[in-house]
């Protein structure tokens, strides 16, 4: 049995037995409330660099398998669980949690209390933290959490992008839809097709000018990092206003937000799951989301721009979404496509944006 060491920044120590890779890697502790969908979580490039904390009790009974990945490879730095299953029971599993995560070099630790970890979390804040299944001892990696970063000021979009502009689908009679892709999820690609949109992907680099003259409507992604460190895209963002229709969703929305003038800043601990509860004031609708972020939009420079509050957070009173009617815009913190999560809010892409871009 390999042991399995996570240190976090402020001295605390958590050792169990090691998972996956055998590897030492550096992040960002947060944690997760979904009770299940962790494939689709370790492959949301939104978890670039960060260690992922499992809320759920058990993780990986269910395996993996090729339909419920969102991206081209896993992204996070580590993952953590109480209890990590190393057998597989469903009949869609091609493969196991261990395998999947030891062939994408990450490395895992369970058999800790996760529950005193997420408590010192919530306390203290997300923090800066080393994951090993290795024998490398607590000097050495607190001497690599203190040289690594952090999260504030990271422009982490560029490197989760897609190098070229592809297709996703060609379309049937639907709104031609351009993606700027700052780490986008699959499931946001598959629900616009599935209304007939033509999908094209573009760089997080790609010029306003060329996302204009491909598309009828632009769709500004998910991703990870700082948005206030991404001035080239918010200066992009800020020529398409008016232009296009325009949906933001997470990364996307604090774009648009800087975008029109507005600030973001960093939350405590971050929204991180699929039962987080959101007010939508255009129907007075309670929505269960799924959500999957670190920083937030500062809701009063999105008035000040002409822009209208339209969710927010029932659990801390956050910015959740706005709309620019003069500009075209709809812009929401959490994802509405989910994946994982409930469908509660999937009406915002299928219905309001869409009917925007036609």
């Amino acid at each position: 049995m390999a042991r399995g060491v996570l240190l976090l920044e402020d001295g605390r120590r958590f050792e169990g037995e090691g998972f996956g890779a055998p590897a030492t890697r550096v992040g960002e502790v947060v944690f997760n409330t979904s009770m299940s969908g962790y494939q689709e979580l370790l492959t949301d490039p939104s978890y670039c660099e960060q260690i992922v904390v499992m809320t759920t009790a058990h993780v990986g009974n269910y395996g993996v398998n090729g339909e419920d990945v969102e991206s081209r490879r896993l992204w996070l730095s580590g993952f953590v669980a109480r209890s990590f299953s190393r057998t597989t029971s469903n009949w869609r599993a091609t493969g196991s949690l261990d395998d999947y995560l030891t062939e994408a070099a990450v490395p895992a630790v369970h058999g800790i209390d996760t529950r005193a970890l997420v408590r010192h979390i919530r306390s203290k804040g997300a923090m800066r933290a080393a994951i090993t299944t290795e024998d490398v001892g607590d000097a050495e990696l607190l001497a690599r959490i203190q040289a690594w970063p952090g999260m504030a000021g990271r422009a982490l979009a560029d490197e989760v992008s897609c190098e070229a502009p592809w297709r996703f689908a060609e379309g049937t009679g639907g709104p031609r839809i351009a993606v700027l892709d700052s780490g986008c999820k699959l499931n946001l690609l598959r629900l616009f097709a599935s209304q007939g949109c033509q999908v094209d992907v573009f760089p997080a680099s790609t010029p306003a000018e060329v996302l204009a003259a491909e598309c009828d409507a632009v769709f500004l992604a998910n991703g990870p990092g700082d948005p206030a460190a991404l001035p080239g895209m918010i200066g992009e963002v800020k020529k398409l206003l008016g232009k296009k229709p325009l949906l933001g969703v997470c990364l996307g929305h604090q774009l648009l937000g800087l975008a029109l003038g507005a600030s973001t800043f960093k939350l405590r601990f971050g929204h991180r799951g699929g039962n987080h509860p959101v007010r939508d004031s255009e129907t007075g609708r309670v929505e269960m989301t799924s959500q999957n972020h670190g920083f937030c939009v500062d809701p009063a420079g999105v008035v000040a721009a002409g822009g209208r509050v339209t969710h927010m957070n029932l659990n801390d009173d956050t910015l959740e979404g706005f709309v620019h009617d003069d500009l075209g815009v709809i812009a929401v913190q959490f994802h509405p496509e989910a994946a994982p999560g409930p469908h509660d809010s999937r009406h915002l892409l299928l219905d309001r944006f869409l009917r925007l871009a036609r």
